[in-house]
């Protein structure tokens, strides 16, 4: 079975654009560039990718919410290929990463994490929340009991 997995960590170069599609479900996408430095002859080079990420659902709402340009992050998700049409009627073609997870690098920043509710049964490709943040679980509440999972 083949599989299709992306992870990637860069800056944001633009502000995530939220929209939402015509039956309301909610769409975020950023761009990620993603630099390499690598050293050859004794010089540092440096080379930099430049990805287009898109975000559905209430992870799409959620990025749109915290992140900014500018922002390290990481993106877990898959490569894929979309055909359209331009209104000259040029066909073009690109390749995006629809995301699966974001977060904020950790390694030059600190975070605040703030819970949402899950407001529906979406999986692969955004699920995890929207709405009301919750308060945080008690640890009688955790599918552990009291005790930590290893």
């Amino acid at each position: 079975m083949a599989t299709n997995t992306i992870t990637l960590i860069g800056n944001l170069t633009r502000d995530p654009e939220l929209r939402y599609t015509t039956g309301g479900r909610a769409v975020a996408s950023f761009g990620l560039a993603v630099n390499r430095r690598y050293q050859s002859n004794g010089e540092w080079q440096e080379q930099v990718s430049y990805f287009n990420i898109v975000c559905w659902g209430d992870l799409g709402e959620n990025v749109g919410a915290t992140m900014t340009k500018g922002n390290r992050c990481i993106v877990t998700g898959r490569m894929e290929m979309r055909d359209y049409e331009t209104n000259a009627g040029e066909k073009r073609t690109v390749f995006e990463v629809i995301a699966d997870e974001v977060g904020p690098s950790l390694r030059w920043a600190t975070a605040q994490i703030e819970r949402t509710e899950r407001t529906g049964g979406e999986f692969g490709g955004g699920g995890g929340g929207g709405g009301a943040p919750s308060a945080p679980r008690p640890a009688s509440d955790s599918p552990y009991g009291d005790e930590e999972p290893f």
